[in-house]
């Protein structure tokens, strides 16, 4: 430590006097401000012991009163005379090698203090889910395996593996990103997964919070995507496996529970954001359960709009209020039903750039046969499926087929205000009464011949929105949770 100098001399300021008393005050607040820097950047530096710091001083003006610079010297007292008013600030000059790697310790401290303040925001919640080590993790995936992923996403990835005593069969998903928001993002969806319980979605087990990183803990879905099961079964034996009708009923079925419960079944309405095939699981049963929560929310209650500041989701499933004007509610998520019912019917993608033009963009091809009531089906219905009305054992799939058809448009008004709420759509998907022969009851309130004519959307708005659409990518880049 390099010391001050002082001399028994008064100090000439302004015609003022200093004494050396009040010398000696400034010389020992000065060495106070110096151990208390050094002692922020200890614990800054998160080091048990650090090596002895060289202090030198520079020309500033934060530290001394109004007025007074005092010269700073090493060595024998010598007169020290006051030039023009200034102040000084304190330097930490490290020896040879001491600075190095500050950058990553100072990352790494910040990172430290995002963890607490993480730890702090899911305190509610982790009561009621198991909390797993690093080292369970790494063991339950054999330290990442790439044999282990299953799938991958922009921000995460997620894993295949066993866990705690029992073995249990667990998808961990891992998120990658360490910024703000990405851990925003982690405590949303820990928050809003731990607290639901319902057949039809995938249970959060558990998590994992570490300084090497953040992980859930899922059930595992032996089954795999709707997506997969729908779109893609005929990748890996060369041939066509046709996902049977009564399959396809029950998956619709199965999923417009799963966002009854979110709507309506929890202490908050949950907004999912994200309805998709890949985001539907199939147990090993073919009962579907939804996942992936990353960009749930909550609102205040169903059918109570709010305004977004970003947009997220997945082109293709997107309801116009939302894509246009940032416009959020539970009818959000009956839009990107609508479209998985018609894909469940069509057997088509929601944005298939293999296809002619015209019919890449699914609702977009399937408006005009909606318009068409019944008459429109056997054109929208999967040419891999044989639904003979005729035949005793297929018949009532003729009235199922029809029931979802209805409920598809329904939930595909573009004019969220003739949208059908998810309760509306079950009992569309289960009860004869709502379904007349010629479909008057969505012609007549403009579900739709209505289609757009409540809520129009621009003919340059429309070629916008469906250009964007036909890049089919999530807006996170997000495949599906795992099993695909």
């Amino acid at each position: 430590m390099g010391c001050i100098a002082s001399k028994p001399n008064q100090i000439h300021h302004q015609k003022r006097l200093v004494s050396p008393e009040t010398y000696a005050r400034m010389e020992l607040s000065l060495r106070l401000l110096a151990s208390r820097a050094a002692d922020l950047r200890r614990r800054h530096r998160r080091r048990a012991s650090d090596s002895e710091n060289l202090l030198s001083f520079v020309d500033s003006s934060e530290l001394c009163p109004k007025g007074f610079a005092p010269e700073i010297v090493v060595g024998e007292a010598a007169p020290t005379t006051i030039g023009t008013p200034a102040s000084a600030v304190l330097m930490l000059v490290f020896s040879e090698g001491e600075g190095e790697g500050d950058e990553g310790e100072v990352e790494m401290d910040t990172w430290q203090r995002r963890i607490e303040r993480l730890e702090r925001s899911i305190l509610p919640v982790t009561g009621r889910l198991l909390r797993f080590s690093y080292t369970e993790i790494c063991d339950a995936t054999k330290n990442f395996h790439r044999g282990r992923e299953l799938g991958r996403g922009a921000l995460s990835r997620v894993y295949q593996g066993r866990i705690g005593a029992w073995r249990r069969s667990v998808a961990i998903k891992e998120v990658k990103a360490r910024d703000q928001e990405s851990l925003k993002a982690f405590s949303r969806e820990l928050t809003i997964a731990g607290s639901l319980c319902n057949p039809n979605i995938v249970s959060l087990i558990g998590f994992c919070v570490d300084k090497e990183g953040l992980f859930l803990v899922y059930s595992f879905v032996s089954g795999g995507s709707l997506d997969r099961r729908l779109h893609h079964n005929h990748e890996r034996k060369g041939r066509w496996k046709v996902m049977p009708w009564e399959e396809r009923y029950k998956v619709a079925i199965g999923v417009a529970r799963a966002i009854q419960y979110l709507h309506f079944g929890t202490d908050k309405c949950v907004i999912h954001r994200d309805i998709k095939p890949s985001n539907i699981l199939l147990s090993s049963r073919k009962n579907p359960k939804l996942c992936d929560f990353g960009m749930a929310t909550w609102t205040h209650g169903p059918s109570l709009p709010f305004l977004c500041k970003s947009v997220k989701g997945t082109f293709g499933y997107l309801a116009p209020e939302y894509f246009q004007h940032g416009k959020l509610s539970d009818k959000t998520d009956v839009y990107a039903f609508g479209v998985v019912l018609l894909e469940l019917i069509s057997g088509r993608k929601a944005i298939d750039r293999s296809r002619p033009s015209g019919e890449e963009n699914l609702v977009l091809w399937a408006k005009p046969l909606l318009q068409q009531g019944e008459g429109g089906i056997d054109k929208l219905l999967d040419p891999h499926l044989n639904i003979d009305p005729t035949n005793p054992r297929t018949s009532h799939h003729r009235t199922e087929l029809a029931r979802v058809a209805c409920a598809a448009a329904a939930c595909l008004s573009t004019d969220e205000s003739y949208r059908p709420n998810i309760d509306d759509t079950i009992s569309m998907l289960q009860d004869d009464d709502t379904l007349n022969s010629d479909w008057s009851v969505l012609t007549t309130s403009g579900c739709l011949t209505g289609y757009g004519s409540h809520y129009p959307l621009e003919k340059g708005e429309m070629k916008s929105h469906l250009a964007l659409a036909m890049l089919g990518v999530s807006d996170t880049e997000e495949d599906d949770m795992y099993g695909r």
